[in-house]
């Protein structure tokens, strides 16, 4: 377990440091824009999807302590990057709450439905969100993004492997997440709105870390768009490796805009099957924020065969789609930080 630790944090820093060189020759003086797409790259995606994903860390279940240890190891990352915590550290601890598991019922994180649950016999489970910022110039002015961190845990019933290792879903995505966090410091510019990098826990569960957040957060009415990612790293069709889903709110076209734009001028190898949709409430935490009619970007590209299987492992991920879906979705972000829309 150290040495798969040790291994992940020595190929993360190494991977940045890779990245920083890349216009030490350059004769043109890079633009801010640029500077941030230069520091993502295929190692910092492997080492950061490979110790997620290890068998180590046992699915990341929420509520268990490999999910707790993949929490740890997001923040250690954030921290050593010198990105600032949203509150006082990178931590939003929250509960939720059940019936006993022979009635039926889901996990609840609404005080309403807390205080009725707890009336009975009820489970609790105590689970983390991982939120950090960059501020803005404007702080009546807020952009999020934001992956799932947590997965399925292991079923030890099972006959061969028994751990859901979430490589793809969604280790894939806080890859993306902490790539464009460094990515958002290294352009040594202030951005216009506040950016909130969030790594929600729970998803699996019932969208539960984004619910809570938006349930809780005083600022929730000042936020003005959400990027999601929730599995951006294997193929759907094998003979398409460069297909992804881009789902967006259709009365903000200019997302869609940018993505074109972007794809041509900077050469990204990608084929986005654009979704425009009046409001993106499916699938994911996506939904969470759609459904207050906040404007959405969401990174997909579909399901695989072993989507919510033990068989989704790193060393299945299409690594080139994954970094640039990662190069596309720091772009997006970057102008929805910076522009109007």
């Amino acid at each position: 377990m150290k040495a798969t630790i040790c291994k992940y944090f020595l190929y993360t820093i190494l991977g940045a440091s890779l990245s920083y060189n890349a216009y030490a020759t350059s004769p043109k003086k890079p633009t801010p824009e640029q500077k941030g797409l230069a520091t993502i790259n295929q190692e910092s995606a492997k080492a950061q999807v490979g110790f997620l994903a290890s068998d180590e860390l046992e699915g990341r279940e929420a509520g268990w302590k490999s999910g707790r240890i993949a929490g740890n190891y997001i923040a250690s990352l954030l921290q050593q990057m010198g990105m600032k915590p949203l509150f006082n550290d990178y931590f939003q601890p929250f509960d939720a709450y059940r019936v006993e598991r022979q009635k039926k019922g889901r996990l609840q994180v609404h005080p309403d439905s807390i205080a009725l649950i707890r009336e009975g016999v009820h489970q609790k489970y105590s689970m983390r969100n991982v939120l950090a910022k960059i501020e803005g110039k404007n702080k009546d002015e807020i952009v999020i993004i934001g992956a799932h961190y947590d997965h399925l845990g292991i079923d030890p019933m099972l006959d061969g492997d028994q751990i859901y290792n979430g490589a793809d879903d969604n280790a894939s995505g806080v890859s993306a997440v902490l790539q464009i966090a460094r990515a958002f410091l290294a352009t040594g510019a202030q951005p216009e709105r506040t950016v909130i990098f969030a790594f929600w826990d729970g998803e699996e569960k019932g969208l539960l870390g984004s619910q809570y957040f938006a349930l809780s957060y005083p600022d929730i009415n000042k936020v003005k768009g959400y990027l999601n990612f929730d599995m951006i790293g294997r193929n759907n069709d094998e003979s398409r490796p460069k297909q992804v889903v881009y789902f967006y709110t259709e009365g903000t076209p200019a997302f869609g805009e940018w993505l074109k734009k972007d794809v041509e001028k900077y050469n990204l190898q990608l084929e986005p099957d654009y979704r425009p949709w009046d409001k993106p409430v499916g699938g994911s935490d996506n939904s969470t924020f759609a459904k207050r009619n906040i404007p959405i970007m969401w990174y997909h590209t579909n399901g695989h065969p072993d989507y919510h299987l033990p068989g989704d492992e790193p060393a299945k991920i299409n690594w080139n789609k994954l970094v640039e879906i990662t190069k596309a979705s720091f772009l997006g972000m970057w102008k929805m930080a910076n522009e109007s829309f």
